[in-house]
């Protein structure tokens, strides 16, 4: 039985890779990139050292595959796909900010766009980019869906769109912090409070009853 359940790894890379780069990403959360164990990700996946950089030629293509493909797909997720959503933008803004976690292991892992973008940044010209590109995506559709309420006549026309965006981005990421630190809920909860109230300021006169 071992040795079917050896070949059936063999033969699906594509498992084999994913749970690798899972593993990964779950030992870089807890402990930072620079501080994670190739060991303790090869001891998780029951996977061989050979197999790990023949998926990834090296701890920083892992750590890039993390960015790009686990982290990307979070905040496309989490923020990207919901504001795609029919109804006002408001609306929808304030809903993906009250659906942001808020169990005890999320604030005590806190973001790993903003852990990874801490850490890596300043050392690592890739990992910056990569993170800059997710960055700048979530940024972009926060203001395409601002945009899109401002043509609607529902979003404040006096508000630029870039800056809104960056802003909510800001406040997001800052409470993130905020509350890691503290390893405390109830500071993301206020965050969240605080930013929901924000939110609503950017009804247009005629839709602030709503909120």
């Amino acid at each position: 039985m071992l040795g079917k359940a050896r070949t059936r790894r063999f033969r699906d890379p594509e498992r084999t890779r994913e749970r690798l780069l899972q593993a990964a990403f779950r030992e870089v959360r807890r402990t930072g990139f620079r501080s994670a164990g190739i060991n303790t990700i090869l001891a998780a996946t029951n996977v061989t050292k050979g197999a790990l950089y023949h998926h990834f030629g090296s701890k920083e293509a892992l750590g890039y595959a993390i960015v790009d493909e686990v982290i990307a797909e979070l905040v496309r997720d989490r923020w990207l796909r919901p504001l795609l959503r029919d109804g006002q933008p408001i609306d929808i803004l304030i809903g993906i900010v009250r659906r942001l976690p808020t169990r005890p292991a999320a604030i005590r892992e806190s973001c790993p766009l903003l852990n990874l973008s801490q850490e890596m940044s300043p050392l690592d010209e890739q990992f910056r980019k990569r993170l800059e590109r997710i960055f700048l995506a979530w940024q972009e559709g926060i203001a395409t869906l601002v945009r899109r309420g401002q043509s609607q006549g529902t979003v404040r026309r006096d508000l630029n769109a870039d800056e809104t965006a960056s802003f909510l981005v800001a406040m997001v990421e800052g409470y993130a912090s905020l509350a890691k630190n503290a390893q405390n809920p109830k500071v993301w909860e206020v965050g969240i409070r605080n930013i929901v109230g924000w939110l609503k300021s950017l009804r247009a006169q005629g839709n602030r009853k709503r909120g």
